[in-house]
């Protein structure tokens, strides 16, 4: 399904996540998805996904037994065991049977079909798969950390702790603990058993040997039957343990390797990822992991210090940079190979004969954002990843396909915007979600530059282009030839120059505004997307708008007003087409669903004075059923766009024909980003949120169209529940909430609705619990122990009741008065010596022992008093204190106290101003700070407005979302012109609108003279109503040019729900949309016409009298409707010219067959409106011209019917009609007279085909087939025709010379052959392209065999010269020839010859000419088979 496929990191801190089977297929798991690859020793193939869990997977495992290499497991931390099958990639069995975590898992390599998994609980549950039957065991109440089951022994496992603990339990024995391994002080990491089933004596006198040598004590017990198990410990030891006598053996210190250039970083020991594994067939080796990510491969028979070997230690590069987590190994062939994931995202394959890594596959730990060719850099890719890394991937490698360079180096944030330089090889800027803007120069090893200007959220797009003013200006060499554009979530795009980043960067909005002259506000920018050339700017906003300026002053050439949500992404397509005119198309894709294609040649090559407003689309491409996320054009294709989208799909679209190619659905997450191969054209990229980057092929998509919304549903339990982040209860009737788009962190798991049933159960259960007891009755003793505890409450509460003694101010001279009754009347005593004695040194009142006596004499001994209370006070009394400063006077003083304290209040406030205005202003102030502190936001804003600190105060509530309460203040104290005002209602505005609230947003633009803005937001819902309202305010107000657009677009939404009253009323209001409503009365009249003969089924809302359906002729009908209800009249030819102007500006795309009908009708009826007012001016080439486009649309669109009623309409009497208005012609005017024989050819072919279905045998058989043109036509169409027939009198015509006289034209014949023999050609050459492409499949075959031989004998050489041929054959055709359409005249000559054996002979040499133009241009292999098939 794709060809190369970069999939989600392995998790990390993960005993056993990984494992390899037999056959070489590795699994690993990433998030809550299982990834499957098929290994070999040269590349890594993604092959499939085991999807289930709903969160981290914790562990996998295939099962090792011979003939189940398919069948595997995973635990997650959802508490679920599942087994797989991973070939067919289904869910054969699971168990829940862990109340816990679930920490290790490992398949028995003995014991048939047993799975072993355990749980931080210290759990060790057995399960048999054959049996379905499940055993439980307690070994140890620790934290499991790893466990092994033993390759020998069957009943025997290891289990590895948190706290360095190793026990060897016996499941034959209920769980009973054989041995307890103690030696490691730390977290095991990891088992692994000696593949060799004894230890040998000769294996153990090896390891006493290095055990000595190292300073361990050798090992003197005799050797005893068991088996050696391997332990790899955080603690930095790898040891080796002896199950048979339960002691360890060996001791391996992990070595501090030194990389070039640097030391053994210090964080790197301590974030140590201890993994081992015993490899099979080795038993004296083993590897394990080491502190930076390198490999180490253990020789334990070797003597010596160094008994390690490093992998890949021939050349930097191929080890792991950060700690590995899992190892597993298999054979291939005569090749034993090593699979290693890594903290640095890699995967990693080693060859352990000769320790090398044989290749690296990358993958992804974040979104996929974004995707970027390099323009420069042939197959040069670049991604940003939401893991804070950007990697450039040279897709063109041939030595190693994932050949990719990883940069982080001043990044530090997920990567969402990449543009490489236009012609500057290497250079690549990126934008990240912090707002950071940089360029990073991937051919070295240089840092980043950063720009100085951030945004203030996350980059969206990146774009270089031309630099416009102020960077524009000055000498060529001054400035650089390109400018780096950047587009945010804030809305503002910022020109950065690329020579002086630390510069500022430049807001273009400012020019914008200054250049065109813009008063509103500017709507948000979503998108920039600069044409190829740099010319034009395309800019999206967050209203759905497209703007179109013109470099360098940035003139606004147009306005596209066809999407109404957020625009996504702007492309414009490429400029080496072989259609000059492709160039100018635009597309754009919105959170509508829906893309749209616009042709903006005649906007950017004869540009109106004032800006044009463009409102339908050249084409419509629907189908996605999600906001559509990216889009990208072909290099290799004309009008081929693919787009992607949040339903999980990307799609391929024909821009041309309308219609889709294939769709691509191999990922399991929303779709973020696509980019299509600069070399391969059948060859697409697509990334998105589940962490993968997938390419694959065009021609292998069995899906054409995007699915219904009902995948959707599907794809969203694919990627799990979105659950919510904290445990809330959730009323039944009021449903949940819907979960919001976000990007969770790896492993950030949240609580789900299950776990809140079981607590809202659990609660249920203990009040039943607590209501189920004995009840009280008025006898026997629990009747007195209830009085008894119904008195103690009483008690306490009349306790509680009485009033409290207030806290003394004064505690301390308070306390000395409840001193014994002695030291009180000695106290009177020397209060009587002080007050009458003199020189009594030894008592100072107020102070230490005498401070009670303080408050009875003199005011001195009284302050001395108050200053050691306070002392005491500021423990935390600070209102005490304060009253003693006041009482003492010092108002300044008790203030400052209670403003450092945050204690002011109103009574402090009020005595302020008695120590003077400076004073009281700043208690105000500080009042201010500590009354926001608690906010109380509007008392502080009324005490700022009393010190006159009036914007201070409207600040504040600003600053608080209190946006109502500050215009209020402002609107009542400042002046209406002061600019805060205004300032005001448009931040409030803006908040408004964000929250959709666009009503109360629309007052406050008007309030602020923003009428235009007013208008804006009031239409960005979107409904009928909106939009009229809209309208009716922007006329008010006086916005004529939006009061147009507004109008016009919900004309045209009541029109498609055939509200034709409705539709009226509003173009009323606008005088500027007088020719707007002529178009809309004429698509009433021509769907009233059209529902007597069952072309329309629809049922009509509301309509017009003068609108039914009489005999009157269609023409002669409209201008009357004209003059009767609009004026519009032959008299009056200046207005007639002036409306026919005003039309003739409006954009109306050319039809294809996938286009509604409603709006099909509608482009028809805007030419029929130019036709009837070209009839009033008298411009008859313009009348032949305009009918000619119209007819034109049927026939294009495939509808044969609407066609034939369509003609009916004008010619009512057959080609008479159309002779007498071809004699009005100038008979000197080549165009005119092209133009009326298109015209004719048009009727004529359309009353062939009635006279063949009416009158031919084999019509039922011939209307189930496909004739060269197109059309295929139901039975209903064949009985609407003969319904309509005119019988004998165009019967007549049908078999006169001059019919097929204007049918057989071999001018146009030859054109049209010549434009089939270039397309069949180039369907050649892409056949052969695609046939000698190494990318594509060696089994592809093609049908037919005669093509592919063909293809043999021409050589794209050939096929090249002969396109030139016909170009050149091509350019010597008449250009008005080639302008306007025909019919296809070897369809015309095909029928006539079969229908001359049903009818009466035609002219010998009309014959003989259909046959001749048969022979000379029908050489097409299918028009050969329908000249046989029909004429036989």
């Amino acid at each position: 399904m794709h060809q190369r496929h970069l999939p989600a990191s392995p998790n990390w801190y993960c005993s056993r996540c990984s494992d390899i089977n037999g056959k070489g297929v590795l699994g690993f798991g990433a998030k809550n998805t299982i990834y499957l690859l098929n290994v070999t020793a040269s590349s890594p193939a993604v092959t499939g996904e085991l999807t289930g869990h709903t969160e981290r997977v914790s562990g996998f495992a295939f099962c090792p037994h011979d003939g189940q290499e398919r069948i595997c497991a995973s635990t997650s931390d959802d508490k679920t065991v599942k087994i797989w099958d991973a070939g067919q990639k289904i869910l054969l069995k699971e168990h829940n049977v862990h109340q816990s975590t679930i920490s290790a898992v490992h398949w028995s390599p003995v014991q048939k079909l047993l799975l072993v998994t355990g749980d931080e609980k210290g759990i060790v549950v057995c399960y048999w798969f054959s049996s379905n039957d499940t055993q439980s065991f307690f070994p140890e109440p620790r934290t499991i950390f790893c466990l092994s089951c033993s390759p020998h022994e069957e009943n025997y496992i290891a289990v590895g702790y948190k706290d360095g603990m190793i026990v060897v339990i016996d499941i034959s024995k209920k769980g009973e603990v054989i041995h307890r391994l103690r030696g490691h002080d730390d977290e095991i990491h990891a088992l692994a058993w000696c593949p060799q089933p004894r230890e040998e004596t000769k294996m153990i006198s090896e390891m006493s040997l290095i055990r000595s040598i190292d300073g361990s004590n050798g090992v003197t017990e005799a050797a005893e039957m068991g088996c050696y198990l391997a332990s790899g410990s955080r603690d930095q030891t790898v040891r080796i343990w002896s199950t048979a006598r339960g002691k360890g053996v060996m001791t391996l210190k992990l070595p501090f390797l030194k990389r070039r250039g640097a030391g053994v970083d210090p964080v790197v020991k301590e974030r140590l990822w201890l993994t081992v594994h015993w490899p099979k067939g080795q038993p004296s080796q083993i590897v394990s992991s080491c502190f930076g990510g390198e490999i180490i491969m253990w020789d334990l028979m070797k003597s010596g210090k160094q008994k390690w070997s490093l992998l890949g230690s021939s050349s930097d590069g191929q080890n792991h940079s950060r700690i590995v987590f899992n190892m597993s190994s298999f054979r291939s062939g005569d090749r034993e190979l090593l699979l290693s994931t890594s903290m640095d995202r890699e995967i990693k394959c080693w060859d352990l004969a000769s320790l090398e890594c044989c290749w690296t596959l990358p993958t992804l730990g974040g979104f996929v954002y974004c995707l970027s060719f390099s323009p420069v850099g042939t197959g040069c890719l670049a991604l940003g990843i939401g893991d804070s890394m950007i990697r450039v991937w040279n897709t063109l490698s041939i030595q190693n396909q994932y050949d990719i360079k990883t940069f982080w180096q001043g990044i530090k944030s997920k990567v969402t915007a990449l543009a490489w330089h236009p012609i500057k090889e290497g250079t690549l800027a990126f934008g990240t979600d912090d707002g950071k803007v940089g360029i990073n120069e991937v051919y070295s090893n240089k840092p980043p530059q950063i720009s100085s200007t951030y945004h203030h959220r996350t980059v969206y797009s990146l774009s270089w282009g031309p630099p416009v003013p102020p960077m524009s200006f000055g000498g060529s060499g001054d400035k650089p030839s390109y400018s780096l554009y950047s587009c945010a979530g804030e809305g503002v795009i910022f020109q950065h120059d690329p020579w002086k980043l630390s510069g500022e960067a430049s807001n273009i909005d400012k020019l914008i505004r200054d250049t065109n002259n813009i008063k509103h506000k500017i709507p948000p920018h979503t998108d920039l997307s600069w044409k190829p050339d740099g010319s034009v700017l395309a800019i999206g906003n967050e209203d759905g708008s497209i703007e179109v300026l013109k470099a360098p002053m940035l003139k606004l050439l147009c306005t596209v007003q066809q999407h109404h949500k957020i625009i996504n992404s702007l492309r414009w397509h490429h400029e080496h087409s072989s259609q000059n005119e492709l160039q100018y198309l635009l597309a754009s894709g919105s959170s509508n669903a829906i893309v749209y294609v616009h042709d903006l040649k005649s906007v950017i090559e004869t540009p109106s004075e004032s800006p044009v407003l463009m409102t339908e689309p050249f084409r419509t491409l629907s189908g996605h059923t999600n906001k559509i996320t990216s889009l990208a054009w072909s290099p290799h294709h004309d009008g081929r766009l693919v787009t992607v989208c949040y339903d999980g799909t990307a799609q391929v679209w024909d821009v041309l024909k309308e219609e889709p190619v294939c769709n691509y659905r191999g990922h399991s997450g929303r779709l973020l980003c696509v980019q299509w191969s600069t070399v391969h054209p059948d060859l697409v990229w697509t990334g998105g949120d589940d962490f993968t980057l997938h390419e694959w092929a065009v021609s292998k998509q069995e899906h054409v169209t995007p699915p219904k919304s009902k995948k959707r549903a599907e794809m969203e339990k694919k990627r799990g529940p979105q659950k919510k982040s904290k445990k809330k209860k959730v009323a039944p009737e009021k449903g949940r909430m819907k979960a919001e788009e976000r990007e969770l962190p790896l492993g950030e798991e949240i609580k789900g609705a299950a776990e809140e049933g079981q607590s809202e159960n659990d609660k249920e259960e203990e009040e039943r619990e607590n209501t189920d007891g004995p009840s009280v009755t008025g006898n026997g003793p629990s009747f007195l122990l209830l009085w008894y505890f119904v008195y103690i409450i009483f008690f306490i509460l009349d306790l509680s009741l009485k009033k409290r003694k207030p806290r003394s101010i004064l505690p301390l001279s308070t306390s000395m008065d409840h001193r014994p009754k002695e030291e009180l009347q000695q106290d009177c005593l020397t209060l009587a010596a002080v007050r009458y004695s003199h020189g009594n040194g030894t008592c100072v009142p107020g102070s230490g022992a005498h401070i009670q006596l303080g408050l009875f004499t003199d005011r001195d001994a009284l302050y001395r008093m108050f200053q050691e209370e306070g002392d005491h006070v500021e423990a935390g009394h600070y209102d005490s204190m304060v009253y003693l400063r006041l009482w003492k006077g010092d108002l300044i003083g008790a203030i400052t106290l209670a403003a450092e304290k945050g204690e002011l209040t109103d009574h402090l406030l009020s005595l302020a101003p008695m120590a003077g205005y400076q004073v009281w202003a700043r208690t105000v102030e500080a009042y201010v700070k500590q009354l926001c502190h608690h906010e109380q936001f509007l008392k502080a804003a009324s005490h700022l407005v009393s010190i006159h600190k009036l914007y201070e105060a409207i600040n504040l509530l600003k600053s608080h979302q209190l946006y109502r309460e500050a215009i209020a203040l402002a609107r009542a104290r400042l002046q209406p012109e002061d600019p805060v005002l205004k300032n005001l209602y448009m931040s409030w505005a803006a908040v408004l609108e964000k929250d959709g609230h666009y009503a109360t947003a629309a007052k406050c633009y008007l309030a602020a003279d923003s009428n235009f803005d007013a208008a804006k937001v009031i239409a960005k819902k979107g409904d009928v109503i909106s939009l009229r309202t809209a309208a009716n305010l922007a006329q008010i107000s006086g916005e004529s040019e939006l009061a147009h657009s507004l109008s016009l677009r919900c004309a045209k939404d009541l029109m498609l729900f055939q509200d034709w009253a409705a539709a009226q009323e509003v173009l009323r209001t606008q005088d500027s949309l007088l020719g707007h409503r002529l178009v809309f009365s004429v698509n009433e009249i021509l769907t009233q016409r059209l529902a007597d003969t069952d072309v329309v089924t629809w049922s009509v809302a509301s309509s017009h009298t003068w609108s039914k359906s009489c005999e009157e002729n269609f023409l002669s009908m409209v201008h009357r409707v004209w003059q009767s209800e609009f004026g519009v009249a032959a008299t009056d030819l200046v207005q007639v010219k002036m409306l026919h102007q005003q039309l003739r500006t409006v954009e109306n795309p050319p039809a294809t067959t996938s286009v509604p009908l409603k709006q099909l009708l509608f482009h028809i009826s805007l030419d029929v409106t130019l036709c009837a007012l070209s009839q009033l001016l008298c411009d008859w080439p313009s009348v032949l011209e305009e009918l000619l486009q119209a007819l034109t649309r049927g026939y294009e669109a495939g509808h044969f019917t609407l066609m034939a009623e369509i003609i009916s309409y004008f010619f009512h009497v057959g080609l008479f009609h159309l002779c007498l208005c071809s004699i009005k012609l100038d008979s000197t005017d080549e165009r005119s007279l092209v133009i009326s024989q298109s015209v004719e050819a048009l009727v004529c072919y359309q009353l062939m085909y009635k006279k063949w279905w009416n009158y031919s045998a084999e019509t039922s058989a011939l209307t189930n087939n496909t004739i060269s043109n197109g059309h295929r036509l139901t039975e209903k169409n064949h009985s609407e025709v003969e319904a309509n027939c005119n019988g004998e009198a165009q019967s007549d015509v049908i078999f006169s010379e001059g019919f097929w006289k204007v049918l057989l034209s071999e001018p146009h014949a030859n054109l049209q052959a010549t434009q089939r023999a270039i397309a069949e050609i180039q369907r050649r050459v892409t056949s052969l392209i695609q046939q000698h492409n190494p990318c594509k499949d060696t089994n592809a075959n093609i049908s037919n065999s005669s093509f592919l031989s063909l293809l043999s004998s021409e050589s794209l050489s050939t096929l090249t010269a002969r396109v030139a041929e016909h170009h050149k054959a091509l350019a010597a055709i008449p250009e008005l020839v080639k302008k306007y359409p025909f019919p296809d005249v070897m369809e015309c000559c095909i029928v006539l010859l079969h229908m001359e054996k049903h009818f009466s002979p035609f002219p010998p040499h009309i014959h003989s000419k259909a046959t001749t133009l048969l022979c000379k241009y029908g050489t097409t292999e299918l028009l050969c088979k329908s000249w046989k098939r029909l004429t036989q």
